[in-house]
């Protein structure tokens, strides 16, 4: 029985030739992300600017976006943000933070239950105060922020200065992008979203550590090989196992962006993306900054003369 190849055993593919286009087009999208971050911002969810979300379903016939987006404004909350999802004409209402504390959230939940329980029934109701909202913006800065370090310092200590640096900025380009997803797509941010960074953050680290190995390999076997033929041989080496990978995860997650509900949908399309970023990295952004760096294979450094006099290991 043949086994299934989405991508050939022994390819000879030229991936660096492609890193004078991939690499200055990933460096000016990265810039133009952090510059729409800090134009546009993020649309923070309910758990980080604190509110009410209700989401209604309508009881009979279809729903009225337009009235309910009427109904809520005239309770004179603020602006309130009325949305249509799902296949089923469900609703969401989310009122923005209100003075007085709990008391407050309360009075919102009673014009809503008044205004649109003959209507409407209400699927979900979520309340989130000041003091929690704040807590959670800090609580998920410091998680992102620390599991990042760790990551970079893991990094720092697994490879060579090189390969250290090619794999930090390989996963600092997928976090900036994954960002840049939510900046542009405006997709609710919320805990849910830190939970789809560190995963991306994850799979970036697998995919680099994996063709880097084999670098680290390859570069140790052919002391004098030029460094572009030994990153394409790294890459084609592993991309079997790297195209398999992406495949049998980004199916996956398909199924759940299809059928998994608006409830992860967000988290869903989020790490679809970020599997196809990190694809993308690990082959056109890592190893192409080896190159940049001035990663030779053993024995053309100066510090490294006397390796490339031994005698080459067998192929």
């Amino acid at each position: 029985m043949r086994l299934l190849r989405l991508w050939p055993d022994q390819s000879h593919f030229d991936f660096m030739r492609y890193r004078r286009f991939s690499f200055p087009f990933s460096a000016l999208v990265s810039v133009a992300t952090v510059v729409l971050f800090l134009l546009m911002g993020l649309n923070y969810g309910i758990d980080f600017k604190g509110g009410t979300l209700i989401e209604l379903r309508p009881k009979a016939g279809q729903s009225d976006v337009a009235a309910v987006r009427h109904t809520a404004n005239s309770f004179g909350f603020g602006e309130t943000e009325v949305q249509e999802f799902g296949n089923q004409g469900s609703i969401s209402v989310r009122f923005p933070l209100q003075a007085g504390g709990e008391t407050g959230q309360t009075l919102v939940m009673q014009k809503a239950h008044a205004a649109f329980d003959k209507d409407y029934a209400f699927d979900r109701v979520e309340t989130v105060g000041p003091r929690v909202s704040g807590e959670l913006v800090q609580s998920g800065t410091i998680g992102i922020v620390l599991s990042v370090v760790a990551v970079l310092l893991y990094l720092w200590f697994r490879f060579e200065r090189e390969l250290a640096l090619g794999a930090i900025v390989g996963t600092l380009h997928d976090i900036v992008l994954t960002v840049g997803v939510f900046v542009i797509s405006r997709i609710e941010f919320n805990m849910t979203s830190i939970a789809a960074i560190l995963t991306i953050v994850g799979y970036s680290l697998n995919e680099t550590v994996v063709v880097f190995d084999r670098t680290r390999e390859l570069m140790r076997r052919y002391k004098t090989m030029p460094t572009e033929e030994l990153l394409n041989l790294s890459i084609n080496s592993t991309m079997s196992r790297t195209v398999m990978t992406a495949t049998s995860t980004a199916l996956s997650l398909v199924a759940l962006v299809l059928f998994g509900g608006e409830a992860i949908k967000g988290f869903s399309v989020v790490m679809l993306i970020g599997v196809l970023l990190c694809t993308y990295s690990a082959i056109f952004v890592s190893t192409p900054f080896l190159i940049y760096i001035g990663l030779q294979a053993g024995g053309t450094r100066a510090g490294q003369r006397e390796a490339s006099a031994l005698p080459q290991a067998a192929e």
